[in-house]
């Protein structure tokens, strides 16, 4: 029974999240891995749509996605969003190229053994450090409590790198 739910929710996930794209940042993270809707993301709720992502984005289930598979599955969710957007048509054209040119870097980077495969471990290997990013407390569940601590350091970071450059070039 348990499985069934699990299956439903995952399912329900990812039907709904071509509407944003996986977040970077703790902004929409426990909105787009929180499967049970209790405000927080254990480590299995973020495996379980990670793990249904990857499949979804393997359009012809060879194991392994490409960067034509990863571009189009993105270039899906991008283009709905710029269809939700309120930017000028050429505003979204710079948006659009943008996005593509920044995704295959994304493919670049987590294709580690550069053999134009992303393998599940490949793609595994980023959703590990996403999440152990955004769990600052390190106890395998993002809370709000989390995303603030990461936000808080990312702008303290910020700060300082900012002040560091104005050293620099002053």
């Amino acid at each position: 029974m348990k499985s069934i739910f699990t299956a439903a929710a995952v399912a329900t996930v990812i039907l709904a999240a071509p509407l944003a794209a996986a977040p970077h940042d703790g902004k929409n993270f426990i909105a787009d891995y929180d499967m049970n809707g209790d405000g927080q993301v254990t480590r299995a709720e973020f495996d379980a749509v990670r793990t249904a992502r990857f499949n979804a984005t393997d359009s012809n289930k060879d194991g392994w996605v490409s960067d034509a598979e990863y571009l189009a599955e993105y270039s899906a969710r991008l283009e709905k969003q710029l269809a939700a957007s309120t930017l000028s048509e050429e505003k979204k054209t710079e948006e659009r190229q943008r996005q593509i040119r920044q995704t295959h870097v994304r493919f670049g980077v987590l294709d580690k053994d550069k053999d134009q495969k992303m393998q599940k471990a490949e793609y595994d290997a980023s959703g590990e450090r996403s999440f152990a990013g955004m769990d600052d407390d390190k106890n395998a569940v993002v809370t709000a409590t989390d995303v603030a601590a990461v936000a808080s350091k990312q702008a303290a970071r910020d700060a300082a790198r900012a002040t560091a450059d104005g050293a620099t070039t002053g």
